[in-house]
């Protein structure tokens, strides 16, 4: 048989010609190992989805004894499953009473579907506001609302009726009008390189949905679960949205996303016509059951408020004089380099020198960092001290 990297270029369909081609032999904490047992600081935390860390065995216990009960038994919705229903019940229990009635899919970018149509079928409107430089998925109705052009094209015509505003801009909610179903925001724009917005702006947005009658979509996709140094980043807006989008950290390193809202929004989808949003796998028992195990541990610890400890350390001791900015909260941080091409040459030579690390979207001038929310003081030390010596290596 041939190599591992050979078969995976041959067999497996790619995102793009140049993989990051890391081949991983095991995950423990916050590091990668290769065959060869080096390991890499991982510095993406599968992009906010392993906010606990790799093979934590609370998560893993938590899976084996589900697979020992059931794995699929029958569509989403029709029977009663104990994991779903105690998940579901978790997380309603540390929401605002509004946010009392979840609807799990498989993904993100499904989180985002069933949000688009819930806003559709509840208002019986149909345009649909969102941001520029947003990122909302891949699928068609998530690539609609994506705020960015270059990876928009080629795959129109898409959704129809999809207006982009500017974020952050209180003048640009003026085009929130009454045709507008919903608005879908991310509180932290993400693959922007980390943006925040104001809370005013937040509460400005709200207000503006309330007076033309949209629903408000918060995709706390990759914000969400301590992630930004509360449960939920919404909390530090001072608003609570109609329809909360979860995925990523919400089944605990398993595949599972989430759209969450009222009973009286979510009860749209039964009816006129019933089996108003379907889904097969949605809601597996076994990501569900690794997905509360992981919610448990979060709330049991105080992982939570460590994300904010160590975003002071991060800003106390990652200090270049290639770095312009950081930006961010939590454990959701970018550094804005002093160029592209030093982003590109700290790139080249991450693997080398033991980071994992992967670019922005949107931003090519920014460095992301979000690492598990597990990491020691040590081991944050040392990835500064990693990241400043690779600084050092990329030149002027």
């Amino acid at each position: 048989m041939n190599g591992s990297k050979e078969l995976f270029l041959k067999y497996l369909g790619q995102t793009s010609p140049y993989p990051l081609g890391l081949e991983v032999s095991k995950a423990e904490g916050c590091y990668l190992y290769d065959p060869s047992g080096k390991k890499y600081l991982d510095l993406i935390s599968g992009f906010s989805v392993n906010n606990l860390g790799h093979s934590n065995p609370g998560i893993i216990k938590a899976i084996h004894e589900q697979v020992d009960l059931y794995l699929h038994t029958m569509v989403y919705g029709e029977l009663i499953q104990s994991p779903q229903v105690k998940y579901a019940w978790e997380l309603v229990n540390n929401l605002p009473d509004s946010l009392n009635q979840v609807y799990f899919v498989n993904s993100g970018s499904e989180a985002v579907e069933g949000a688009l149509k819930l806003a559709k079928r509840y208002t019986g409107k149909h345009e649909i506001v969102c941001f520029r430089n947003a990122y909302h998925g891949s699928t068609h109705g998530a690539l609609s609302v994506m705020g960015n052009e270059t990876y928009k094209t080629a795959f129109r015509p898409l959704l129809p009726s999809i207006k982009i505003i500017e974020f952050n801009n209180l003048v640009a909610l003026e085009s929130i009008s009454t045709a507008t179903a919903g608005v879908i925001i991310e509180p932290i724009q993400a693959e922007a390189g980390i943006s925040v917005a104001e809370s005013d702006f937040f509460k400005a947005l709200l207000n503006r949905c309330r007076e033309v009658g949209a629903l408000l979509i918060f995709d706390e996709i990759q914000t969400g679960f301590g992630r930004t140094g509360t449960l939920f980043n919404f909390e530090q807006t001072g608003i609570v949205p109609d329809i909360l989008l979860l995925a990523k950290a919400l089944g605990g390193g398993m595949p599972l996303g989430a759209f969450i809202a009222s009973s009286e929004i979510m009860s749209h989808l039964t009816h006129n016509p019933a089996l108003g949003h379907i889904t097969t796998f949605g809601g597996h028992p076994v990501c569900c059951a690794a997905g509360l195990a992981s919610l448990e541990i979060l709330l049991e610890g105080k992982l939570i408020l460590r994300a904010n400890h160590l975003e002071k350390l991060i800003r106390e001791n990652l200090k270049h004089k290639s770095i312009l900015e950081i930006r961010g909260k939590g454990l959701l941080l970018a550094a804005k380099l002093d160029s592209e091409s030093r982003v590109t040459r700290f790139f080249d030579l991450s693997l080398t020198n033991g980071l994992l690390f992967d670019y922005f979207l949107f931003c090519k001038d920014s460095i992301r960092i979000t690492p598990p929310l597990i990491m020691t003081d040590e081991e944050t030390l040392d990835m500064c001290r990693i990241i400043i010596e690779t600084l050092d290596q990329s030149g002027e």
